[in-house]
């Protein structure tokens, strides 16, 4: 087994036009505790084809290169892929969904696609129930920026 693909949902209350922002190098700075980048853009405005460097991140071994693949702000949407050479490929996408003025459905997926013996290790560790728990940080995490932040 050298591929895993895991994806979940959860509601927030927040407009996606606040949300969606977040999920971004800059963004994700504000709310995801130990989130830092290396900006090698130049510039921190996302666009498809945007790539930045991460130490350890979000199931990380070692160093990664992201790449934004596709960046869509106005439907709220965002894939990275995310490169640990000679260990694994992940593919991650964010997607926010407008319900209603005051609540957005946030949908995550992660794909990992194994490159060596050791990426594929993870990959079979890497269960729903490790995953579910991984997005329920996330919420968490989010609430808890927009309560200290937006009073």
């Amino acid at each position: 087994m050298n591929r895993v693909k895991h994806t979940a949902a959860f509601e927030i209350a927040q407009p996606a036009n606040e949300l969606f922002p977040l999920f971004s190098p800059e963004g994700e700075k504000l709310w995801v505790p130990g989130w830092d980048y290396e900006n090698v853009m130049g510039s921190t405005n996302i666009h498809d084809n945007y790539v930045f460097l991460t130490k350890s991140h979000d199931h990380a071994s070692t160093e990664a290169i992201w790449l934004v693949s596709k960046y869509d702000p106005k439907g709220h949407y965002i894939q990275l892929y995310r490169v640990e050479p000679e260990y694994k490929v992940g593919i991650i996408e964010v997607r926010c969904v407008q319900l209603s003025n005051t609540n957005t459905k946030v949908q995550v997926a992660y794909e990992y696609i194994g490159l060596s013996d050791k990426g594929n290790q993870f990959i079979k560790s890497f269960t729903s129930s490790d995953y579910e728990s991984f997005i329920k940080e996330w919420k968490v995490w989010l609430i808890t920026y927009f309560k200290t932040n937006h009073k």
